[in-house]
């Protein structure tokens, strides 16, 4: 699959952005590894290094952190609702906690303003503004350097942060063994590299992906507009920063029928999707996580609109064939 120059430059500036608190944040897609809801953590001692809790990852075990700590900012108490960045480096894999990821999103390099005076301790070290919205980007590397220094316990106790509760309790452990299945799976397998990024998401009650390299942005809450005289499998056009984009409604385009279950509360959640220099909102029913499988687990090249499949933790998803989906006869891509 070819892609243009402008295409290359915006994956560069592509950012996954979360709200910690009352404000946004984001880290560059290329250092993510995995979303996941928040596990039953460790706490073999009084952990230094502004760290929170200690989880075990493909055989390794990382440091989670909340930024907050080091940004001397207030931490409110977590949740089962809470989610983990996992992060890396070119040396260091760890978690960053957030209470939600808000989605996926291209960062214009004209709308990103460096702070000056940073040094190597400083974590942030741009702000991207864009319509009156302002979101923090996180250098890990600074974080990085952080972890390696020995700096003195917090003061206050961590662990009376997280939930204590019987039925949270359970849905931490129940996690973090579906993790420790999958680490051991992949050390007995040697499956630790050699793995392809994808962006799960539901269609009724079915999990699909999408290869990120595909994804240009994500989205959770979109305004669609209906253009009277289009397929009924075009949902409507959306506004994406003054550009117009065709919002493909992927259940009927596929032609999967539909359930009566209730998804969870998301409004109009979109895909943005890039392919041979056109792009379409996928619209779906829930998004779900990024991670990584190993190349090994994906099966089959089907020619249709599903390429391949696989299995991960019982669980099986199936991958869209997206150029597929691109040069389908019934879509007309035109510029608006």
């Amino acid at each position: 699959m070819m892609y243009g120059e402008n295409y290359i430059e915006q994956k560069k500036n592509t950012h996954l952005y979360f709200m910690l608190g009352n404000s946004k944040y984001a880290v560059n897609t290329s250092n993510v590894l995995e979303i996941m809801k928040l596990p039953k953590l460790d706490y073999p001692q009084k952990l230094p290094n502004n760290i929170i809790g200690l989880l075990k990852y493909n055989n390794f075990v990382i440091n989670i952190i909340d930024i907050r700590f080091y940004l001397d900012i207030d931490v409110s108490e977590y949740n089962v609702n809470n989610e983990l960045l996992i992060v890396k480096t070119d040396e260091t894999i760890f978690g960053i906690i957030t209470d939600r990821v808000l989605g996926i999103m291209p960062f214009e390099s004209s709308d990103i303003d460096t702070i000056p005076f940073v040094d190597n301790k400083t974590i942030i070290d741009s702000i991207y503004k864009h319509n009156q919205e302002t979101v923090f980007i996180i250098n890990i590397y600074s974080i990085e350097n952080r972890l390696k220094q020995t700096i003195k316990p917090l003061d206050i106790d961590v662990q009376a942060l997280f939930p204590k509760d019987e039925h949270s309790l359970s849905v931490m452990n129940s996690r973090t063994n579906e993790l420790t299945k999958k680490s051991n799976f992949s050390f007995m397998s040697g499956e630790l590299h050699t793995k392809k990024k994808l962006i799960s998401f539901n269609i009724n009650d079915d999990l699909y992906c999408i290869p990120l390299d595909c994804v240009k942005e994500v989205l959770k809450d979109t305004t669609i507009t209906n253009v009277p005289g289009t397929p009924d499998f075009i949902e409507g056009i959306m506004n994406l920063r003054g550009d117009y984009i065709t919002v493909l409604n992927i259940k009927k385009f596929i032609g999967i029928h539909k359930t009566d279950k209730k998804q969870d509360a998301e409004k109009n959640p979109v895909i943005i999707v890039s392919c041979n220099d056109m792009e379409l909102a996928f619209l779906i029913d829930k998004i779900n996580e990024l991670f990584e499988v190993p190349e090994e687990k994906i099966i089959g090249s089907g020619e249709g609109y599903f390429s391949n499949e696989f299995i991960l933790n019982n669980i099986p998803y199936t991958i869209l064939n997206v150029e597929k989906i691109f040069t389908d006869k019934r879509i007309v891509v035109t510029d608006m």
